[in-house]
Order: C-alpha cells, then sequence, then structure tokens
C-alpha cells in the first residue's frame, strides 16, 4: 500500500490486484482508504482497484478457472492505461500466485527480521548459521524468473526487504542480515532494510491511510510524532532503493497535481472572478 501510494504521488497511474482471495488485506486497506474520504476527510490518491473472486466451486480446477479469468479482466482492463500494476499475492502456492511472479518486472518480498522467516527462503546451519540450502519460496522465485526469461528475454528484479526491524543492533539481526546477505549473492536478489517496528503503521491502517499522507489533528486526531515523520522516511528510502521507472510525465503530473491543490486552498482575487 505504501509503494501504491508512493507512486500515485509521484504523479503515476497506478492500479493494484489483490489475489489474496481469503485475506484480502489490500482491499480492505484500500476500502478503508475510500471510506475515509466519504466521510469528509482529506483527498486522498486512490489506486484503481480489483479484487480477484475465489471461486465456488467443488472441484479445485473450477476455482482456479474462476480466479484466473478474474485476474485476466483485470489485467486486461489497466495494462494499456495505467503506469504501474501492484499485485498482492497469497502465502499459499498456487497456480495464479506463481503466473503473477512470472510476470513481475519488479518482486518485493518482505521479511520479518528473523530465522523464523528466513526459513522461507533458505536453510542455515545451526552452528555457524551459513547458508546450507535453497527452500520452497525461493525455489518457486527462481523458477518464475526462468519462465520469464523464456517468454519475453525480461529479467525480475527480486528485492527481498527485511520488515519489522528492531531498534537495537541485536546479534540475532546481525546474523540474519549476514545470512540474507549470502543467499542473495546465491540466489541473485537485492537486499534493503524496510520498516522498523513501529505502532504507527498499525495506527494507519483502519483510515486507510499511509505515512506518506498528511499526518495532523485531523487525520490523526491528535499532533504527529517523531514516530511518524522517521516512518515517512523509511517509506521514501524504500521507495528509492527499488529504483522503480517513475516517467518525467508522471513527474509533471505530480507537479500539476501540487500546485492545483495549492491554489485551491487560496481565496480567489476580484480579477479571477470578473478579469482584468
Amino acid at each position: 500500500m505504501h509503494i501504491a501510494v508512493g507512486l500515485l504521488k509521484a504523479g503515476q497511474r497506478v492500479a493494484t490486484i489483490d489475489l489474496d482471495s481469503r485475506q484480502k488485506t489490500l482491499t480492505h486497506y484500500v476500502e478503508s482508504r475510500r471510506a475515509w474520504v466519504e466521510r469528509g476527510g482529506r483527498g486522498l490518491e486512490i489506486s484503481t482497484h480489483f479484487h480477484v473472486a475465489r471461486g465456488e466451486g467443488a472441484r479445485v480446477e473450477d476455482n482456479e478457472a474462476v480466479e484466473f479469468a478474474g485476474f485476466a479482466d483485470a489485467i486486461t482492463a489497466v495494462e494499456h492505461s495505467h503506469d504501474f500494476v501492484l499485485i498482492d499475492t497469497p502465502a499459499t502456492d498456487s497456480y495464479l500466485m506463481r503466473l503473477a511472479h512470472s510476470m513481475a518486472d519488479t518482486l518485493v518480498t518482505p521479511l520479518n527480521d528473523s530465522f523464523v522467516d528466513f526459513d522461507v527462503l533458505g536453510t542455515v546451519d545451526p552452528t555457524t548459521f551459513a547458508v546450507t540450502g535453497v527452500s520452497h519460496y525461493a525455489e518457486m522465485v527462481r523458477q518464475a524468473r526462468r519462465q520469464r526469461r523464456i517468454v519475453d528475454g525480461g529479467a525480475t528484479d527480486w528485492i527481498v526487504v527485511r520488515n519489522r526491524l528492531s531498534m537495537i543492533n541485536s546479534r540475532n539481526k546481525r546474523v540474519v542480515g549476514e545470512s540474507l546477505n549470502e543467499l542473495g549473492l546465491r540466489m541473485g536478489f537485492r537486499l534493503v532494510d524496510g520498516f522498523s517496528e513501529r505502532v504507527v503503521y498499525r495506527e494507519l491502517f483502519p483510515r486507510g491511510l499511509t505515512a506518506l499522507d498528511v499526518l495532523d489533528e485531523v487525520t490523526l486526531g491528535g499532533r504527529s510524532t517523531l514516530s511518524h515523520v522517521a516512518a515517512r522516511q523509511e517509506v521514501c528510502q524504500l521507495l528509492e532503493a527499488l529504483k522503480l521507472p517513475i516517467d518525467e510525465k508522471g513527474r509533471r503530473r505530480a507537479a500539476a497535481r501540487a500546485e492545483w491543490f495549492a491554489a485551491a486552498a487560496q481565496p480567489l482575487d476580484l480579477h479571477d472572478i470578473i478579469g482584468e
């Protein structure tokens, strides 16, 4: 959600697709954002959003067919009219999840900063913490990237984001980082620091807000704190690290939008109404 809003604020035309038909967290986030605007909150950038509904047939094949049709319809609707399409995939392995991975130009994998989550990517020696193998998800990504190269010769930029980082430089934090660096060299992903463990991110969810939005007494019910400022800085650093291809046209759209909002807040002069 933060990436989508960051791109929208950069003037990009953004569509979001939620493939997690059970949990629907991204869909709930977007719905909360819309509801906040409708209740009289400030104007907020909102992506063109699609939720791929889960099939209700008795056979697995029937369910997959329904989900695939919904995904194909969403892609067809936005592929020529939007600059970015962000797809949120479920944690469960499925044909649709693998298809989305094989289509990606950029793959962002958030990973809580612990060996519990590291196990999704690889295994380590219990004594030295050296990487000893590749786990199921990393192997799936490797196959998806290989399929992408076969289909159109494209390469997927895979970024693993260390999430919920501790404020304290503990031994665990250092060891997890070293193991991720070693695995990154083996699997070909880039490693970047994401978001620290902050309450502010959880506070923003019910209203559909992000750290990039205007956070004041109207939106928060109180004054913003240094934690809000730090959260915004973290998001900006992550967006920069992703190195997404934001075009010049989008920057001009963002500048025009900012100019319009600035002018809308100013009272009209007499000559603006009757002319010179």
